[in-house]
């Protein structure tokens, strides 16, 4: 990914969406290929990640007002599960999930800081465990900040806000 951001001129809105676009895209790819310790070698040591609860509410802007999350995460804690996910004894994810995710309606901006992009992004994520029973679809809308650097883009915060107000799922031990 670095060949998309070593440029000496300033950002364009083009080049953040470019930079935001790759970066999702893999991101998606490492992740469904259960590839964790690369996927977390893309989070910012700054790292923010939220899942809010989400309330059925008449305005859009009420629906996350609680202080309430179903994962509030530090990279530091985002280890601390990667490690369970890897050491074979996790049993929300024993058989472990096979997932597809589908990262689309992508929105790029560039912020005051010229290191930080602003990412929207909706993401279908595909989820089956069993042999025998249908997978479970798990629509999000994420808001992120990527930091770039020379040679590298980093996760800095993401906010995922999960369409349904109740899980529909056994659990969250993927990461959205």
């Amino acid at each position: 990914m670095a060949d998309t951001i070593v440029r000496d001129q300033p950002m364009t809105e083009a080049d953040a969406f470019l930079i935001a676009s790759k970066f999702l895209a893999h991101e998606a790819r490492l992740l469904d290929e259960r590839r964790f310790d690369q996927w977390y070698e893309l989070l910012d040591d700054e790292l923010l990640y939220e899942v809010p609860i989400r309330l059925a509410m008449t305005k859009f802007e009420d629906e996350t007002r609680g202080a309430g999350h179903i994962i509030s995460d530090t990279k530091r804690r985002i280890k601390v599960r990667i490690d369970r996910l890897n050491c074979g004894d996790c049993w929300s994810e024993s058989p472990p999930s096979r997932t597809v995710r589908i990262v689309g309606s992508v929105l790029a901006s560039l912020t005051d800081d010229p290191r930080i992009i602003e990412v929207d992004s909706a993401l279908m994520l595909y989820r089956q465990r069993s042999n025998n029973e249908p997978g479970d679809l798990i629509p999000v809308r994420r808001y992120d900040l990527l930091r770039v650097a020379k040679a590298e883009v980093k996760l800095l915060k993401r906010r995922a806000l999960l369409a349904d107000t109740m899980l529909r799922t056994p659990n969250l031990g993927v990461f959205l």
